[in-house]
């Protein structure tokens, strides 16, 4: 079996006057790209968004981790759950991969992980057939409710059985979107699927709703 082929780049994007960093994987032959949208307090190097880049690689899907924030925007805590920054920011992070050499090609799948995937939900929702599919892990979509109605993006919501609350908050968000949407919960698994084997689940669900709708 041929090993798949990698090429890693630490990137900076450049949004308004303020450049955000940036970890590129993009793999030959990619089925698409993946662009994580990270929970607050969280960054690039989240471990759990990068195992979960890791296995998608391993389904033949390219990523991108960026930092939403700056170190600077990230120290007022208040700026951490400003979706309407976050969506801003991530759409034009969204936009700079459609125009960037090496992605451009490529179709477009969210992953938004707590806070932020309400940000991935609400950018799904504005840019429209732009973006292929959105998975949600453990995310607080309440936080976009008043934009889920207008979804077209095939929507994937994964939380933990443990999760009691957030479970009862994506049941209401299924309800509201009005596209493809699934919600799947994987048992035994908590807020951030930290018990053995947990998030290879999540990724392995993620890994089949991108190849569904993006390839």
């Amino acid at each position: 079996m041929n090993a798949i082929k990698e090429t890693y780049e630490e990137i900076e994007i450049k949004v308004d006057s303020i450049k955000l960093k940036g970890n590129l994987r993009l793999i030959e032959n990619s089925k698409g790209i993946v662009i994580f949208s990270h929970g607050s307090g969280s960054s690039r190097f989240s471990i759990r968004n990068n195992y979960v880049a890791g296995l998608l690689q391993g389904m033949g899907f390219s990523s991108l981790l960026f930092d939403l924030l700056t170190i600077e925007e990230d120290a007022v805590y208040e700026n951490r759950f400003d979706i309407n920054l976050l969506t801003d920011r991530l759409i034009k992070v969204t936009k700079w991969v459609q125009n960037y050499e090496e992605t451009k090609y490529l179709k477009i799948g969210y992953f938004g992980a707590s806070t932020g995937a309400a940000s991935a939900l609400k950018a799904a929702s504005i840019l429209g057939k732009s973006v292929k599919a959105v998975v949600s892990r453990g995310g607080r979509p309440d936080l976009a409710m008043d934009i889920l109605d207008k979804i077209k993006s095939p929507t994937l919501l994964i939380v933990g059985g443990f999760d009691d609350v957030v479970i009862e908050l994506n049941k209401k968000a299924k309800s509201k979107i009005n596209s493809i949407c699934e919600l799947k919960i994987v048992e035994r698994a908590s807020h951030l699927f930290q018990e053995q084997g947990k998030l290879e689940i999540v990724a392995k669900l993620s890994g089949e709703w991108f190849n569904k709708y993006l390839n």
